[in-house]
């Protein structure tokens, strides 16, 4: 007996078992190669819904039997719409039509993995409703409970941050805020976690000792209110560990066990990982558990504390836990949130969010609720504007494991090594960039439309050559769910800055269409750009209104020149003929980087392609993007056999609707090695020592 209370004080059982648990997991989950149990040419099915919503005219639902599934129908008037707003329900068992997809990775480098994702969460099909019927009514109690509280909010409560906080639900924030938030560094009180478990456990806690209730029955009765809250939200990782800790801490302190709090935590995360091995590859299960583990591990500094103190402690530490994981993901940290916390986060924890369960049981209060959160949102974007963001390259995970490798050394020494230790790594991660000695050119995939980003050696000129400007035609899900996707600011802006580059020394726009130019203004309006080269001819109205905000924010810009030097590598503009049309417009920029030709054709047609041959000695082009996406109207066989391209780049997006590229176009380019955006995703060219390496990123 004693040697098993001994075991149950160690924490090297604890952590050993827990380490082998997450070894277990990554072998399960990385080791297989997982297969649906559906065929992609099923097209029938019989399904209930375990989530659903409903925004514009899409409907989104997750679909669920043996295997779960992303549906998405398309709500063909509004009639359908009232009736689907009234009529559906979770845990109905519907009759669905439909096509299965696969879903998309992510097609430029180090963004979101929509596919990975899915994976993650035991998802490997999308299924495009084509129409459904309900079969039944739900009949599981669960069910009964959640509809009811929806039912409830959306009859009677009229108020987001109730859709947030009783439901899980942050949809119908508005995205500016949200935004706000999330640079402020508090976004994490408007996800239910911990937090929120803790003040609502506790304010239960209070009523049931009030009524005299044995703590026992108390946990137990706390803990099923807390499962239901959990199953009404969706189980969020957060959510999910904060109710079983809540539940083992109890019975710790019922029945003395005298388990270490470090250790059930470790309890908790054995118990969820095996349930769910999957769950070690979601964000906010990382998350949760390091600012929890971190948090009970520097328990000890809280002690004997005043509340501001503790405040800023626990913000501190909080901050500091979630660095690693918050570089990985997101790409960049905000110290500001540290102070920002401070007043939010009581805030918050002790007047909003126990107002919001008042006013879902009282709605008469919801204009008192109203009137707080309206502060709290006008607070957060009038701090927004002060945010101190610092944005790092994309790093690697066993980068990550170093950093809190050494975070976990300082809180068990305190010495000052660590932290030294800590701010190299951080250091290192920010400037490793200035160490790359290659020159990167990538052929960035925009959808319909060019992009085309150059990084000198050690990250010392960046030019971007056109920006896009539509949307790709076949969107990924995660983009559609995304209000106002811009191909600027989701991401040309995020792609960047995961390379370390924070500026650009030069935007090329080759000509005024729209498809080469459309992201430039919100482009320069949230990203620090230095100049703007426009091509020959006179402005279009799109070129004005991008010059009225260059004037605005004193940014020079030029038109129609002939070369530049950039980094000892002259870059020449051949086209400076006036055509009369932005096509022909197009700027031409050809130069040679460490010894490899580069072709950027813009949109120019044939009658420029001729008169650039009769000009100039364009002879064996390594990389020639070709012009006007494979068009028909430009890649004369003259041209093509003229410069021989060795590759050649097609910037096109998926089942555009002109048909691009198009096939007689492919055969002139017989000879070359071609590269699709829209099959092979972006394209990269990374050049050392005359030495050419090619990469892509497919679907």
């Amino acid at each position: 007996m004693t040697k098993l209370k001994n075991l149950s004080q160690s924490n090297n059982f604890y952590r050993v078992i827990a380490l082998l648990i997450l070894m277990f997991s990554l072998a399960v989950t990385l080791l297989p190669n997982y297969e649906s149990t559906y065929d992609i040419e099923d097209n029938s099915f019989l399904l209930f819904i375990e989530d659903f919503s409903i925004d514009g005219n899409k409907l989104s639902m997750t679909l669920d039997d043996n295997e779960k599934l992303i549906g998405t129908y398309y709500i063909k008037s509004e009639e359908e719409k009232e009736w689907l707003k009234n009529n559906l329900k979770f845990g109905q068992r519907l009759s669905v039509n439909g096509t299965l997809r696969i879903p998309s990775n992510n097609t430029v480098p180090n963004l979101f993995n929509y596919k990975r994702y899915l994976y993650f969460q035991k998802i490997y099909f999308i299924l495009d409703i084509d129409n459904f019927e309900i079969i039944n009514e739900y009949n599981n109690v669960f069910y009964k409970i959640k509809n009811w509280a929806y039912d409830h909010a959306n009859n009677i409560v009229d108020n987001e941050y109730v859709y947030a906080y009783i439901l899980g639900n942050t949809s119908a924030l508005d995205q500016d805020v949200m935004n706000s938030y999330r640079t402020n560094g508090i976004s994490h009180l408007f996800a239910l976690s911990g937090l929120h478990v803790g003040i609502f456990s506790l304010i239960l806690m209070k009523i049931l000792k009030s009524l005299k209730v044995k703590d026992v029955f108390s946990y137990l009765f706390v803990f099923v209110v807390l499962l239901i809250f959990a199953f009404i939200t969706g189980f969020s990782p957060s959510m999910l560990r904060a109710v079983l800790l809540f539940l083992l801490l109890g019975f710790n302190k019922i029945y003395n066990l005298n388990i270490k709090t470090i250790n059930i935590l470790y309890m908790v995360f054995i118990i969820v990982v095996l349930f769910n091995p999957f769950i070690i590859f979601q964000v906010g299960f990382l998350l949760s558990f390091i600012v929890t583990f971190f948090l009970i591990l520097s328990s000890n500094l809280l002690q004997n504390k005043s509340y501001l103190s503790s405040l800023f402690l626990v913000s501190t530490v909080s901050f500091l836990s979630s660095i690693g994981f918050s570089i990985y993901f997101f790409g960049s940290i905000n110290p500001i949130g540290i102070v920002l916390n401070l007043f939010f986060v009581p805030f918050v924890s002790f007047i909003v969010f126990p107002l919001t369960l008042i006013v879902y049981i009282l709605p008469f209060l919801s204009s008192v609720l109203s009137c707080l959160t309206d502060l709290l949102e006008t607070l957060s974007i009038f701090f927004n504007r002060f945010s101190f963001t610092i944005y790092f390259p994309k790093i690697s995970i066993l980068s990550v494991i170093v950093y809190y490798i050494f975070l976990m050394l300082f809180f068990k020494t305190r010495k000052i090594f660590s932290i030294v230790l800590l701010s190299v790594i951080l250091v290192f991660w920010k400037v490793k960039p200035y160490f790359r000695s290659e020159t990167l050119i990538y052929f960035i995939d925009v959808g319909q439309g060019d992009a085309c980003l150059i990084s000198t050696p050690y990250n010392s000129k960046t030019i971007l050559i056109d920006t896009g400007g539509k949307i790709s035609y076949k969107k990924e899900e995660w983009m559609e769910k995304k209000q106002n996707y811009k191909i600027s600011i989701d991401t040309l802006i995020p792609f960047m800055r995961s390379l370390g580059i924070n500026k650009l020394d030069y935007i090329f726009l080759t000509h005024g269409d729209y498809d080469h130019m459309g992201e430039a203004i919100d482009l320069v309006e949230n990203f620090k750009v230095k100049k703007v080269i426009f091509n020959c001819g006179d402005f279009n109205k799109l070129e004005q209104s991008l010059i009225r905000v260059l004037d605005k924010k004193s940014i020079p810009y030029y038109s129609c020149i002939k070369e530049l030097n950039i980094e000892g590598n002259k870059l020449y503009f051949l086209n400076n003929e006036d055509y009369g049309n932005e096509n022909d417009n197009s700027s031409v920029i050809y130069t040679v980087l460490d010894n490899i030709k580069f072709l950027f054709m813009g949109d120019a047609g044939v009658v420029v392609e001729e008169e650039l041959i009769r000009k100039y000695d364009l002879q064996d082009i390594d990389v020639l993007k070709v012009g006007h996406h494979g068009s028909k109207t430009s890649s004369s066989k003259n041209f093509i056999d003229e410069t021989n391209p060795k590759y050649s780049i097609v910037s096109v997006g998926k089942n555009n609707r002109y048909g691009h590229p198009n096939d007689s176009v492919l055969d002139i380019l017989d000879n070359s090695k071609v590269y699709r955006t829209d099959e092979d995703g972006s394209i990269m060219f990374k050049i050392k020592n005359n030495k050419l390496e090619i990469g892509t990123c497919p679907q």
